[in-house]
């Protein structure tokens, strides 16, 4: 049997992005799912479901292979913080949610033009913050209000 093109596993897979925003529902309430990550599950949810963004989603089909890629993107960032048990605790959809989330970020980026890919996946990669310069660390110092604790 033919292995099925690129396209075709991508518009099965699009058919799993009203589950997997459903998980990304229930796990901005889970207690266990890092504030940070949450913020960035909800911004996924909020891109995916606003109709106008990268790629409008009034186009069938290539409207929604930014959205999956995002969400999926968000998703595997959030398991690489979080247990994976906690994610398939959430899952209500078929299959291995984990395996699936991969697929979908795999298959998404192929078909993706490189530029939309890289300003998505910028958007929740996590930026080292560089540290202070000597005039911002003083600048904070003097804001900072003293305690008696401070002078021990």
């Amino acid at each position: 049997m033919p292995e099925p093109s690129l396209r075709s596993r991508m518009a099965n897979l699009i058919l799993f992005i009203p589950n997997m925003l459903v998980l990304c529902g229930r796990l901005m309430v889970d207690g266990r799912v890092p504030a940070k990550e949450r913020l960035l599950v909800a911004g996924a949810i909020v891109y995916a479901l606003v109709p106008l963004d990268f790629i409008p989603d009034m186009l069938p089909f290539v409207g929604q292979v930014d959205d999956a890629y995002l969400i999926s993107m968000s998703l595997l960032r959030l398991m690489t913080v979080t247990d994976a048990r906690v994610i398939r605790q959430h899952w209500r959809g078929g299959g291995d949610v984990v395996e699936l989330v991969g697929a979908v970020a795999m298959i998404a980026s192929k078909l993706l033009p490189p530029k939309i890919r890289r300003v998505l996946t910028a958007q929740i990669e996590d930026k080292p913050v560089p540290p202070p310069t000597p005039v911002q660390a003083a600048n904070v110092q003097s804001i900072t209000p003293s305690t008696d604790f401070d002078r021990a």
